[in-house]
């Protein structure tokens, strides 16, 4: 019985995370809102404000929730830009199994260093490696952030109490302007 519960809820869960707005939601809502997030996220760190100035591109997520209880699962959406220009629109998925149990709130942005690397992203299905690390930020501390295969990513934690912040292995789907 105790099994059928932790999947009910797990159920739950995945139907919750993967709600949200998108394209077909509020489009006017997620702009602001990613808009304060870089905002927030370039008064924070000089060297983040410095990648949305010389990246081939990027995509930022406003809203990123995470929750777990053993198996976890984060969901988000938001913009692409290409050279500081709206192209797209962006989801995020992830699935993660292991000792983790809470729940949290982040903006992450994925920021492209070449042309070839935002192709990529755009072309469909993209996921980040096992290797793929982002760099938190945090006020008051500075850190660089810098490029791993093409990619660096930069996460900002918003509300909630977990652990760590996992991106490897998340997916990403891309639709055009």
């Amino acid at each position: 019985m105790k099994n059928l519960n932790r999947i009910g809820l797990l159920m739950l869960f995945i139907a919750l995370v993967g709600c949200g707005p998108g394209k077909n939601g509020n489009a006017d809502d997620l702009m602001q809102d990613v808009n304060e997030a870089k905002t927030a996220m370039s008064q924070a760190n000089q060297n983040v404000q410095e990648l949305f100035n010389t990246s081939a591109g990027y995509a930022i997520f406003p809203n990123v929730g995470k929750g777990a209880y053993i198996i976890g699962g984060a969901s988000g959406n938001g913009i692409v830009y290409e050279n500081g220009t709206m192209i797209g629109y962006s989801n995020l998925k992830q699935v993660d199994v292991g000792l983790q149990i809470g729940g949290k709130a982040y903006r992450e942005v994925i920021f492209f260093e070449t042309q070839e690397d935002l192709d990529d992203f755009k072309d469909g299905e993209y996921e980040l490696s096992g290797n793929a690390t982002a760099v938190i930020i945090e006020k008051g501390k500075s850190k660089t952030i810098s490029f791993k295969d093409g990619i660096a990513v930069a996460t900002m934690p918003k509300a909630g109490a977990m652990v760590g912040v996992s991106v490897a292995g998340q997916r990403f789907g891309y639709t055009p302007r």
